[in-house]
C-alpha cells in the first residue's frame, strides 16, 4: 500500500524499450482490462524488454503480485533468446508474476532446465494464469505448470457478437496494410503489395516496426502513402470516414483494425497468427496462402471472433477471491 492507502500493483510492461508498436496495442488493452478489474489500484509499469533495476525490485516487494502484459515473452531458451529480459540473478528476487495473454515465442523444442526452473520460480503457484492460445497453454502444462488457461490476447476479449456484427462484410474502396520487418519474404511481399494495389483505390501502409519503412522501400518504393509510426496516426485513419480495410502481415494491427469495426485480412508469418486464427476464428491467411487472397477479398465475409469467455471471465474472477487480494 502506498501511503494514501492506494493499492500498489506491478505491471511488467511489454511496451518499454520495444521496437514494436503492436506492444502498445497489446498493453492498451492490458490496462483497460486491469482497470476494470482494479479501478482505485495504482499500477506502476516495469519493463520486460531490460532489465529489473534496484528500484524495480522495490516496487514489485510492495505488490502482492506482478502482472505480465501479453507479447511472445516465452521460449524454449530463456538463456540463449531472453526477449524477457530475467536472469538467472533474479530467481530469489522475481516471484508471484501472472501471465496475461502472454505467448511463446515460435514453434520450439522442449524447454530446456534453465527455463523450465526459471518460469517455475517466477510465476506465480496459485492463481490462474492467461495465455494467448492453445500451443503456449501446452508448452506450459507439459512443464508441469497446470494453472493455465487459454484467454486469448487482451485485444480480442471486447470483440463480441454485437461488435463483430458491426463490421463491414463486403470490400472496401481503400486499404490499410502492414509489413513486416523482421520476417521479409521479398517475393510474396511484393506480390501482396501488388494484389492490393491492383485491387483499391488507395493504399496506406503503417510503419509498425522501426525498421519497416527501409524494407517497405524495395516492396513497394513510393506507390503507398505512408502513415506515421505512431498508435495514433493509425487509430486516426482506421476512426476517418475513408471507405477502408486492414490487410497486412501485423497481427496486432489487424485486430486493431477489428477493435475499430474494419474488415482484416491478417497474412499470418509465424505462429501467433496461425494460432490465434486456429483458436479464435480470426481472419487469417497463410503466407504460403497469399495466392488465393485475390478471391478472399472480392468475397462478402462476415467477421466473428470466437472469444474464449468462460477462460477470460475464469482469469479476472480470481482476483475477487481472497488469494487475490481483492484490492
Amino acid at each position: 500500500m502506498t501511503e494514501q492507502n492506494t493499492p500498489l500493483i506491478a505491471l511488467l510492461d511489454t511496451s518499454v524499450c520495444t521496437k514494436n508498436l503492436g506492444d502498445q496495442i497489446i498493453m492498451d488493452a492490458v490496462n483497460t482490462q486491469l482497470r476494470r478489474i482494479y479501478p482505485r489500484s495504482f499500477f506502476c509499469s516495469l519493463p520486460t524488454h531490460d532489465y529489473l533495476s534496484s528500484e524495480s525490485f522495490k516496487i514489485l516487494e510492495q505488490s502482492p503480485f506482478a502482472i505480465v502484459g501479453g507479447t511472445n515473452l516465452l521460449t524454449a531458451d530463456m538463456w540463449k533468446y531472453n526477449q524477457w529480459k530475467v536472469s538467472y540473478k533474479d530467481y530469489f528476487r522475481l516471484k508471484n508474476v501472472i501471465l496475461m495473454g502472454v505467448g511463446w515465442w515460435q514453434y520450439q523444442k522442449e524447454p530446456t532446465f534453465y527455463t523450465r526452473t526459471l518460469l517455475k520460480r517466477f510465476l506465480h503457484g496459485n492463481m490462474l494464469h492467461s495465455v494467448r492460445d492453445g500451443y503456449t497453454q501446452r508448452k506450459l502444462q507439459e512443464m508441469g505448470l497446470p494453472n493455465v488457461v487459454n484467454t486469448g490476447c487482451m485485444t480480442l476479449w471486447d470483440l463480441d457478437a454485437e461488435h463483430t456484427s458491426q463490421i463491414p462484410q463486403r470490400k472496401a474502396e481503400n486499404v490499410i496494410f502492414t509489413l513486416t520487418d523482421y520476417k521479409p519474404y521479398p517475393e510474396k511481399d511484393k506480390y501482396l503489395f501488388n494484389i492490393l494495389a491492383k485491387q483499391y483505390s488507395k493504399v496506406y501502409l503503417w510503419l509498425q516496426g522501426s525498421r519497416d519503412l527501409e524494407y517497405s522501400k524495395s516492396i513497394c518504393g513510393t506507390r503507398a502513402e505512408i502513415v506515421d509510426p505512431t498508435l495514433k496516426a493509425f487509430d486516426e485513419v482506421l476512426s476517418s470516414n475513408l471507405d477502408l480495410e486492414y490487410v497486412g502481415t501485423r497481427l496486432h494491427a489487424g485486430i486493431r483494425a477489428l477493435q475499430h469495426k474494419r474488415r482484416t485480412m491478417i497474412v499470418s508469418v509465424d505462429n501467433r497468427a496461425t494460432e490465434m486464427g486456429r483458436d479464435f476464428n480470426l481472419p487469417v491467411i497463410e503466407r504460403k496462402d497469399v495466392g488465393n487472397l485475390k478471391t478472399l477479398l472480392a468475397e462478402d465475409r462476415a467477421t466473428v471472433v470466437n472469444r474464449p469467455v468462460e477462460a477470460i471471465e475464469a482469469w479476472k474472477r480470481q482476483f475477487s477471491q481472497p488469494n487475490g487480494s481483492a484490492l
